[in-house]
């Protein structure tokens, strides 16, 4: 039984995948595209081991088309050609049966294997279906993101993991013939952290050698914690190891910030992904506080997007140290989602008539700007009016952080609002 548990219970239809009930439930998009026999070109992105690569093979057998799969790390432009020419002759051109070409892992396709790609499924001869962890914003080029539909595949919830062990205990025949009792399951969704790949292969380690056991937290932590040390780029590890990263920055912290990118460097993190972490850091934990640190991140991120390794890292470290040592200010963060609390809350307030636009003369009949007040008219190019929705008038929304930048900006703000902004 060399054949890994995952692989054993992959599910082949529709019927038997677990969650995602918005794109495969009897309502979901992509249960209805199948119906009709249309499947566009689309990207699934969606954390590690949710079942991207199972539920494009479900795609292609249940509308009844060829199936091409490439993946990003070991493939390069001549293998995408190769794949498409025979795409094109297993397939009709412009035919409802066209094949389908998946690529795991697309985000790793440079600019120029992505570029590769764009004939085949602007003509029709493959409709492609891309695997990613990674934003496809960033990661997909946007001549080839245009030509898709991008599905988010969610994170799998307790339930849907324990489903899943279920499942594999009475459908898997050599998990059958064991007497296995799942008697706690906590540290095992733990350790998996919700990759259902990674699940399974851990479960199968532990029953593997017993024909009776039961599943304690106890047993799953002193067999299994001890080998996620290493850093794994794909599952846990990833998303723990930049979470210690990002935080040992915002505490000021460069030693730490350093370790921590040490970490994701030696373990062949990608270098625009810690680069772009450290870009939204730089609004959402400096801000206004040194409006210098998000410019630095930018460049930061273009360079790296240039350079790769391994020369990124003197980068990424530059930027790292440079951001741990910087002023920190979450207000602007903090105002934004105060906004938007505020926006749920009361809905679509009216706009003030003296701030509407009035491009016709029948908006000027109306008062649309009557009393708007030009600021420029004015000592100082300010004038006291209001710019709120008279139901929320003098909400205050906007807390200057407490640093120097910031308080100048306080100071600011009272000279000129006086109680409106009596912070």
């Amino acid at each position: 039984m060399n054949e890994p548990l995952a692989e054993r219970i992959r599910p082949k239809t529709l019927e038997d995948y677990i969650s995602q009930q918005h794109l495969v439930g009897k309502k979901g998009v992509l249960t209805n595209l199948i119906k009709q026999g249309i499947i566009p070109s689309l990207i699934l992105w969606g954390p590690p081991g949710i079942g991207k690569t199972t539920l494009a093979n479900i795609i292609a057998t249940e509308s009844k088309r060829p199936f091409y799969t490439l993946s990003a790390i070991s493939s390069g432009v001549k293998d995408v050609r190769e794949v498409i020419e025979k795409a094109k002759k297993s397939g009709g051109l412009f035919t409802a049966k066209n094949p389908i070409l998946f690529i795991d892992e697309i985000h790793r396709f440079s600019k120029s294997q992505q570029d590769s790609l764009l004939g085949a499924v602007e003509k029709g001869w493959v409709t492609l279906i891309g695997a990613t962890t990674e934003n496809p914003s960033f990661e997909v080029i946007p001549a080839l993101l245009s030509r898709c539909q991008v599905y988010i595949l969610n994170s799998f919830d307790k339930n849907d993991l324990v489903a899943l062990l279920e499942r594999a205990m009475r459908t898997d025949e050599f998990l059958a013939s064991k007497k296995i009792i799942l008697k706690e399951t906590e540290a095992l969704l733990q350790v998996s952290s919700g990759d259902a790949r990674k699940l399974l292969n851990i479960f199968e380690l532990l029953v593997s050698s017993e024909d009776e056991i039961e599943i304690t937290n106890e047993l799953v932590l002193s067999k299994v914690q001890k080998n996620t040390a290493r850093y794994d780029k794909t599952g846990e590890q990833h998303y723990d190891i930049v979470s210690a990263f990002i935080k040992s920055i915002r505490g000021s912290d460069p030693n730490a910030a350093v370790y921590w990118l040490a970490r994701m460097i030696e373990g062949g993190e990608d270098v625009k992904f810690i680069a772009r972490r450290m870009l939204i850091l730089a609004s959402e934990d400096i801000g206004n506080a040194n409006p210098t640190a998000l410019i630095l991140a930018n460049n930061t991120f273009q360079a790296v997007s240039v350079i790769g390794n391994p020369e990124s890292r003197i980068i990424l470290s530059q930027c790292a140290v440079y951001l741990a040592n910087s002023t920190k200010s979450n207000a602007s963060y903090m105002a934004i989602g105060e906004a938007q609390n505020l926006v749920r809350k009361t809905g679509d307030l009216s706009v003030p008539l003296h701030l509407r636009n009035a491009p016709t003369k029948l908006m000027k009949d109306l008062d649309y700007g009557k009393e708007y007040m030009y600021s420029h008219n004015y000592p100082n190019n300010f004038v006291d009016q209001e710019f709120l929705p008279h139901e929320i008038s003098g909400t205050k929304i906007y807390e200057p952080g407490h640093n120097q930048r910031e308080n100048q900006f306080r100071d600011l703000l009272k000279e000129k609002w006086k109680n409106r902004y009596d912070y």
